[in-house]
């Protein structure tokens, strides 16, 4: 399998994260919006809630094969948020998306040394990122937002 890495999106990089996309009835479990890097990169600029907002390519060997999103509240212990994560279409099903969170859950240990904990809220029909986000040891928390069940990791 391809090395998978995160780079941060950039004005490099933007317009080949603008071509990124997802099977038509998968778009609404990744964003209301369409191209999807497009709403990730406003609220880089824009940042909602007060957080930072930090849009990653996810890079197997030199090839964007998808993206994600990481907010946080800077110094805070439990305001980590994975946001619009998703695999390119023409990349699913190559364990791509395991990988990709493997390497951000490692990104956020490493460059956010107070995180204590990375949550997600995932689309309550979504299964398969469900099972997903569980085998690499995301647990339901039991809590919504906006209509989505809120799931959470313990780092430390």
């Amino acid at each position: 399998m391809a090395t998978i890495t995160l780079h941060e999106i950039t004005r490099d990089n933007w317009r080949a994260a603008l071509r990124l996309s997802v099977h038509p009835d998968q778009q609404r479990f990744v964003a209301d919006a369409t191209p999807i890097a497009a709403v990730a990169l406003a609220k880089a600029y824009v940042r909602p809630g007060g957080l930072v907002w930090l849009p990653y390519a996810i890079l197997a060997d030199a090839q964007m094969v998808g993206l994600l999103e990481l907010a946080y509240a800077p110094g805070s212990a439990d305001q980590y948020w994975l946001y619009h994560f998703f695999i390119d279409q023409a990349q699913q099903r190559k364990g791509y998306g395991k990988a990709a969170l493997r390497a951000f859950i490692a990104l956020v240990g490493t460059d956010h040394p107070t995180c204590q904990q990375i949550s997600l809220a995932v689309h309550p029909e979504n299964r398969h990122a469900q099972q997903l986000y569980t085998s690499v040891g995301f647990q339901p928390t039991g809590m919504q937002m906006d209509g989505e069940p809120v799931y959470a990791l313990a780092l430390r």
